[in-house]
């Protein structure tokens, strides 16, 4: 039989663990509801830990390892370039210019996942894989638009906030290199890591990120109906039983393309203008005549 006095001593200690770990949810949570920022670009107040600088510096880090995830970058200088090019032209020319972020553009290796990601930060890529299945310069552009939204929105910075080792992440982000991260925590960041490159965004983030990637595109002389035209093509692929990475993680593509015509119908309610373009025929020149 087990002494009274020794399970008094148990259920105290126990008691005192309960508490600790109690106290340490608590001042997560004041931690993570005393750091609301207002979005520039958005206007939302989010909770957000990371200053942009350390989502510049942490996207740095995960890039070379989403590359090598992807096969490495694609070896057509003028694609890569082209690619960069659409992509500043949707930052330069919209709201989303007012974003603190350096935005770089990539087209990757992998030619079997049709995909395109972004990471906090502003490195966006895009697999030659998806690219073969675009036929305008308009979806092009909805394409880096819609990811775009993604980085500005801070989606990436919001999922690692809500991880457990947040507050682990923060004092091992630096801000000072191109590097950022000190030696000591690199398991933390190896964790930070792994998680950006696997992030799964949930419905909502992907809906916002639709807005707001039609906005870019839009006020950078695209025309719309090239983010409907990339649904429809994608979703084309899909039900023909090939794999998509882009729809594996994103909402029903079907829905998308219903809010996202009844958001062109509010914001065009005379029609489409004629100086939004597609570019049908400066995508054939670049991409279509080298693929």
């Amino acid at each position: 039989m087990v002494p009274f006095a020794s399970l008094e001593a148990t259920t105290v200690r126990s008691l005192i663990r309960l508490s600790i770990a109690l106290l340490v949810i608590l001042l997560g949570l004041v931690t993570y509801c005393g750091n609301t920022v207002e979005n520039p670009v958005t206007g939302e107040q989010q909770q957000v830990q990371l200053s942009p600088q350390q989502e510049i510096s942490l996207g740095l880090q995960a890039r070379q390892q989403m590359v090598t995830q992807y096969g490495g970058f694609y070896p057509d200088k003028l694609l890569q370039q082209y690619i960069d090019r659409v992509g500043k032209q949707v930052v330069a020319r919209s709201i989303a210019s007012k974003s603190p972020y350096p935005f770089e553009f990539y087209l990757l290796r992998d030619d079997r996942t049709v995909n395109a990601f972004a990471l906090p930060g502003g490195q966006v890529f895009v697999t030659i894989a998806l690219l073969k299945r675009l036929t305008s310069e308009a979806q092009l552009a909805a394409v880096l638009s819609h990811e775009v939204g993604h980085v500005v929105a801070r989606h990436g910075a919001e999922h690692l906030t809500k991880q457990p080792f947040s507050q682990q992440l923060l004092t091992a982000v630096s801000t000072t290199s191109n590097s950022g991260f000190s030696a000591d925590p690199a398991n933390v960041l190896t964790q930070a890591v792994k998680q950006l490159i696997g992030l799964r965004y949930g419905r909502d983030d992907e809906l916002e990120s639709d807005r707001l990637g039609l906005r870019f595109m839009t006020e950078a002389g695209y025309d719309p109906q090239g983010i409907i035209q990339l649904m429809q093509r994608l979703n084309a692929s899909r039900q023909s039983g090939q794999p998509l990475a882009f729809f594996s993680t994103h909402p029903s593509p079907d829905n998308r393309v219903k809010r996202l015509q009844t958001l062109i119908t509010q914001t065009y309610p005379q029609g489409i203008p004629r100086s939004l373009k597609d570019n049908r025929e400066t995508f054939a020149q670049i991409v279509q005549t080298r693929l």
